[in-house]
Formats: structure tokens, C-alpha cells, sequence
């Protein structure tokens, strides 16, 4: 079964699209010959990343700026989207800030912005796309990447660990209530994966003790990411909703 082929067409919509899984999800989506609608703060970011796609293989690029952070920001995006097109086939809820620090030392602004960016944002942009796909009669897919920190914790990660279950929970929670409108939630739990911003910190001895622990002893890389958000995200996984799939390199499973 060829899964890229099946998201040929489809309209999909990637939130934190300016850089790491964000960008590489509109890349894949893109090759696939979908129409890549991309959204996040940085719009010089997303034009230049807009103007590569269409080399890729899109049926067509909309660029949105978006602040998931923000109901005024998210309801303009998707009336933006609205304009220039048919509805969303898929949402990717891709977008997300770490927030690392010590649960007694942390500010509690940082704190709140972590779970603004990564859980209500989550949740604005999900509601958004729902209410619009119950409106016009007809479902589509919505694809939230939360993490196997959601599942396990680790020490300095308070917030983002807390707001990832919340991701994962929130998942199951909607899928549960809109299944019947044709609606599909499910997440992707990434665990450790080599990208541009922690590369740095994989060649330090921290990064690489935690390497160790990886049952496969390496980092994943984005594109093995892919297939579970192509499976999730088309028809191909038509009767999936509220799974969260761990794309981990069995570190979930990994003794305690």
C-alpha cells in the first residue's frame, strides 16, 4: 500500500510548520501532492519554506501566520484558509516549545507558555477545524504530535512532560466525542529524534548517556516519523481514532 498516495490532493494544514518536525511534515506532505497549507509565527520562515514546496511536489501552498496561542489568531488562520480554497482535509498540531527547568526553579511565565503553546494550542486549533468540519457536514483528520514524554517523565521537564500527557489525553478525549461526526484524533509520541535544534546536544556527554538508553542505541531521524503520520492521517487508517502510536525506538519499553 503506497500511504503518500493517499494524501494525494488532500488539503493539509501543519502548525509550527517554521521549523523541525513542522517543516519536514509540509516537506512530506508536499512530496506526497497535497495541498500544503503551512502556519506558524515566523512568516519569513514560512515564505521561504512556501517557496521550495511546490519543487517538492504540492498541489498548492498557502501560508498563514498563526499563533496557536491565541482563539483570534487561530480563527483568523482558518478564515484565511477558508478563502483561498476548500476546507482541511487533515491538521497537523505540530506546534510546541520545550520549556526545559527545575519544577521549584521555574517561572511560573515560562510555565504558562508552555502549556499556552503546547496544550491550549492544541486544543484551539482542534476545536477550530472540528467545528468547520461538523458545520459542513463531513470529518477529516486531526494528527497531534505530542511525545513519549507524555507516557514517561525525566528530570527538568515538569512542564513539557505535563502538558504532552495533556496532549495525549485531550486526544483520546476528543476522538471519543466526535467520532461520530466522522472526526479522527490521534497523536504521534516522538521520542528522541535528531534535528536542527538538539544536535548540539546529542555530541555532549549528557546527550550521548541518554543515547544509551535508546533500546536501538541511536537517535531517530524525521523521516521515521513518516509513516505513522501518513497511516493516521489518510484513510489508510480509517478506522483509527484515539491512538497515540510511540515512534521511540522502543524507549517506552525500556527497563526502569
Amino acid at each position: 500500500m503506497d500511504l503518500g498516495a493517499k494524501l494525494k490532493g488532500l488539503r493539509v494544514l501543519v502548525t509550527g510548520a517554521s521549523s523541525g518536525f513542522g517543516a519536514h511534515f509540509a516537506q512530506l506532505a508536499a512530496r506526497c501532492g497535497a495541498e500544503v497549507v503551512i502556519g506558524a509565527r515566523r512568516k519569513s520562515r514560512l515564505d521561504a519554506l512556501a517557496a521550495e514546496l511546490p519543487s517538492l511536489g504540492a498541489a498548492g501552498v498557502t501560508v498563514v501566520e498563526l499563533d496557536v496561542t491565541s482563539a483570534e489568531s487561530v480563527a483568523q488562520a482558518f478564515e484565511t484558509i477558508s478563502a483561498t480554497g476548500k476546507l482541511l482535509d487533515v491538521v497537523v498540531n505540530n506546534a510546541g516549545i520545550s520549556g526545559d527547568g527545575l519544577a521549584m526553579e521555574q517561572p511560573i511565565e515560562q510555565y504558562d507558555a508552555v502549556m499556552a503553546t503546547n496544550l491550549r494550542g492544541v486544543w484551539l486549533v482542534a476545536t477550530e477545524a472540528a467545528r468547520r468540519w461538523k458545520a459542513a457536514g463531513r470529518g477529516g483528520s486531526i494528527v497531534n504530535i505530542a511525545s513519549i514524554q507524555g507516557e514517561r517523565v525525566a528530570p527538568g521537564i515538569a512542564a513539557y512532560s505535563t502538558s504532552k500527557a495533556g496532549v495525549v489525553h485531550m486526544t483520546k478525549s476528543l476522538a471519543l466525542e466526535w467520532a461520530r461526526y466522522g472526526i479522527r484524533v490521534n497523536a504521534i509520541e516522538p521520542g528522541y529524534v535528531r534535528t536542527e535544534m538538539t544536535d548540539e546536544m546529542w555530541e555532549t556527554d549528557y546527550g550521548r548517556a541518554l543515547i544509551k538508553r535508546i533500546p536501538m542505541r541511536r537517535l531517530g531521524l524525521p523521516e521515521e516519523l513518516d509513516g505513522a503520520l501518513l497511516l493516521l492521517a489518510t484513510d489508510a487508517g480509517s478506522w483509527m481514532t484515539g491512538a497515540a502510536i510511540a515512534v521511540d525506538g522502543g524507549h517506552l519499553v525500556s527497563s526502569l
